[in-house]
């Protein structure tokens, strides 16, 4: 077990140099993170415009199509007006050219709304295109600036993933879950020595008893306070020699 925990306290040692590193990233990647999203966002909404435009564009030649199939219509209507025979024929291309007027009528408000709509979109899309085009710039200035900072301890920061993965492949599942649980619950510090007989994390006082039990090194103890796992000092001297 004494071992067990002395890979478990390495792997504290090596999280936390990690952290120190992403740290001098400052806010960096969040900022990142946020500039993505909104440049998805805009790209989506983007796309949602040129569509919105390209149908009604597209609504909107058809429907002046039929109005100019209409027109024409309604002009071989009124042709045939000198060619009735009788008060039933007329009155029936009568209802025709109503029919066909009424349609035109109807279409030709759809055509003003459909070009509205289509050159709203337009100018949606275009200034769109010049939050997108910011959007992109400051993502290029924050990636270029990860960059920089990455490249200046990228070999120090392998050095650590390494040390990580060896340290993972010896460290049992179920303490390796406890140990992320903990750790994501407590701002990176799962495991930590107890010191002039306290918690070295939340420094609340560890009973003699559970100080004797820790010095002996044959299991894993939480503390009571915090629920941080807990080590003897031995422990952590041990894996502190081996960092």
């Amino acid at each position: 077990m004494e071992n067990k925990l002395r890979n478990l306290y390495s792997l504290q040692i090596v999280d936390n140099a990690l952290d120190e590193l992403e740290e001098l990233k400052g806010d960096l990647p969040s900022q990142k993170r946020e500039t993505e999203e909104i440049l998805n966002a805009l790209e989506e909404k983007r796309a949602e415009r040129e569509t919105v435009m390209k149908e009604s564009f597209a609504t909107r030649e058809q429907s002046d199509n039929e109005i100019v199939e209409l027109r024409e219509k309604l002009e071989r209507f009124k042709q045939q007006q000198h060619d009735v025979r009788n008060n039933r024929e007329y009155d029936a291309l009568g209802r025709e050219m109503d029919h066909a007027s009424a349609r035109i009528l109807l279409l030709e408000k759809e055509v003003h709304v459909l070009e509205s709509r289509a050159v709203q979109a337009k100018e949606d899309i275009t200034k769109l295109d010049e939050e997108i085009e910011i959007a992109r710039k400051n993502l290029e200035e924050k990636d270029a600036a990860l960059s920089v900072i990455s490249k200046e301890n990228e070999e120090e920061e392998l050095k650590y993933r390494h040390e990580r993965d060896k340290l993972l492949a010896r460290i049992e599942k179920t303490h390796l879950q406890a140990y992320e649980r903990i750790r994501q619950a407590r701002r990176g510090r799962a495991i930590v020595p107890v010191k002039r007989g306290a918690c070295g994390g939340c420094f609340a006082k560890v009973p003699p008893q559970r100080m004797l039990e820790l010095r002996q090194n044959s299991r894993m103890y939480h503390c009571e306070h915090c629920g941080r796992i807990i080590v003897s000092d031995e422990i952590a001297v041990m894996a502190s020699a081996d960092a």
